[in-house]
């Protein structure tokens, strides 16, 4: 599997770089956007994308940071709290539309914390994407209104998360009842906030982790088969 990191175009015009996985099916597969936590495009966030790729997906991770990677949580919380979101979501827009340009094939996006909420706005404001699977990340409800959701979606949640916490969680399914919202939503008890991050043994949570990401692939196999 060749494996780069490429420059795209957003919307704006302006390039953006990211980290492309092919599968062996080559450009003709169906692509995953991974949009990275916050700590920046690191070797987990990576491994992420070739798991995919050897799941049969195209998976692009834009570098939403520009090279920078967090050494700890003071530096990682800057790094998000100063982000420009809406650019950030230009980017997605740009991998989004840079998948599809090679093939007719359809495009789901994926994040993880930062990146999870990253995903569902995306659901509101990507027009080009055709699903969204969101591990813990529910954004503000400025941001991104999520009864406006257009895409089927997927969520995974820890059920000991001080973000993503089960008020926060009853609002969301609330809001995305009330737009009739496609979506499935899963609590794994017992875990913490990013218990799918293998490089943080403190959080991470084998068992769960497995039977998530079996989840999502059947969710992607289901809705982005052409």
């Amino acid at each position: 599997m060749e494996t780069k990191m490429i420059e795209f175009a957003r919307p704006d015009g302006k390039k953006a770089p990211g980290y492309l996985e092919m599968p062996v099916a080559g450009k003709n597969a169906p692509a995953v956007v991974v949009i990275q936590e916050w700590w920046g495009l690191n070797q987990q966030i990576k491994g992420v994308a070739d798991r995919l790729a050897q799941a049969g997906y195209r998976a692009l991770v834009p570098d939403l940071f520009r090279g920078k990677l967090a050494k700890d949580r003071n530096e990682a919380s800057h790094m998000m709290d100063t982000l420009d979101w809406g650019g950030a979501i230009l980017d997605v827009r740009g991998a989004v539309q840079h998948l599809k340009g090679f093939s007719p094939s359809k495009v789901a996006v994926l994040g993880f914390c930062m990146g999870g909420a990253l995903t569902l706005i995306s659901g509101v404001k990507v027009a080009e994407m055709d699903a969204g699977v969101c591990f813990y990340g529910i954004p503000p409800t400025e941001a991104a209104d999520p009864s406006q959701i257009r895409v089927p979606m997927q969520f995974h949640f820890a059920t000991n998360d001080d973000w993503c916490n089960p008020t926060a969680i009853g609002k969301l399914e609330e809001s995305m009842k009330r737009g009739n919202v496609s979506y499935e939503l899963f609590r794994y008890e017992g875990t913490h906030h990013a218990f799918m991050n293998d490089a943080r043994p403190e959080v991470h949570d084998p068992k769960a982790a497995k039977v998530a990401w079996d989840r999502a692939l059947k969710f992607l196999a289901a809705r982005l088969s052409s």
